[in-house]
């Protein structure tokens, strides 16, 4: 089918590359030239801005959008109505908000135009192996744009899972459990690293753990491949982003009283590992050292 892209960074441009082999007609377009440049080769064709991507487009028209979450995807979306018409369909793939994506739908509804939030997991690695797409869309919207979904995702990785906003949230959700699973990882192999009783070879362990272990995974195939190249990781500073989702759906159990420990635990240590120094600890130290005498270890 003819789909529009709307940004192609990481992971929008791999997409662009997986439909064109897909045999999809595109049109894309980037706020940088190069970017768009960059795949015209593959029978893309390219945009100039927005208006163009619009005019090359037959109606009924689907634009994708893969824009980082929050005031750029509004910002598109805003741009996009003024060229859409009823009948138009909008997917947003990026990690936004599934309450900003629910008001978005409300919104696009009024003018006769179709909402999709495709929550997408796959990472730099989905231009091979497939994107695991979670789809929030009206019976009509999912059904047009399925052809697309079924080309980027492997087989079984792609689901409706419910009305506009329903892709979002599943897929922040996924995004809380992988918080809690990298954060098990990380105290694990840190364990082991840091044993006085036994110096282990990490790369070892995590290639045996992918052999049959209740613990092996997809995570752990990465973790060995990262300690092929430095079992130390001494290269690497511990300083550990967040995009949004962990701190979502932490607030989504917060509101439905739902008890999600591991979940919140993995954000606040992804918060302190970007402290230099922790002026919480040093309030510990102190107060240890008043009310117990304890050594206090000065800079």
């Amino acid at each position: 089918m003819q789909l529009g892209m709307i940004g192609l960074g990481r992971m929008g441009g791999n997409m662009v590359q997986r439909l064109a082999e897909g045999g999809h007609q595109l049109v894309v377009y980037d706020r940088n030239p190069e970017a768009v440049k960059a795949h015209l080769t593959r029978g893309v064709q390219g945009a100039v801005d927005l208006a163009d991507l619009c005019r090359q487009l037959a109606p009924p028209r689907a634009v994708w959008i893969m824009v980082p979450a929050g005031v750029p995807t509004q910002s598109t979306i805003d741009q996009l109505v003024a060229q859409l018409a009823r009948g138009d369909i909008v997917v947003d793939g990026g990690n936004s908000n599934f309450r900003d994506s629910m008001r978005r739908a409300e919104q696009l509804q009024v003018k006769g135009i179709e909402f999709v939030d495709a929550g997408t997991s796959g990472g730099i690695w989905g231009l091979t192996r497939g994107y695991c797409l979670m789809v929030g869309a009206s019976p009509t919207g999912f059904q047009h744009c399925e052809p697309v979904f079924k080309t980027l995702a492997p087989p079984d990785g792609y689901a409706h899972v419910g009305p506009p906003g329903a892709g979002h949230y599943v897929k922040m959700v996924h995004n809380g459990i992988e918080y809690g699973l990298l954060q098990a990882y990380a105290e694990g192999y840190e364990i082991m690293h840091s044993s006085r009783a036994f110096k282990l070879n990490l790369c070892q362990i995590a290639k045996l753990w992918n052999h049959g272990s209740v613990v092996r995974s997809w995570l752990n195939e990465l973790a060995e491949q990262v300690f092929s190249k430095d079992g130390q990781l001494a290269a690497i500073r511990g300083y550990v982003d967040d995009s949004g989702e962990g701190r979502w759906v932490v607030q989504e159990a917060i509101d439905l009283d739902v008890p999600a420990p591991v979940i919140t635990l993995s954000l606040l240590e992804r918060l302190r590992s970007r402290q230099d120094e922790s002026f919480a600890a040093q309030v510990i130290a102190a107060l240890r050292s008043e009310f117990g005498g304890h050594a206090l270890k000065t800079t």
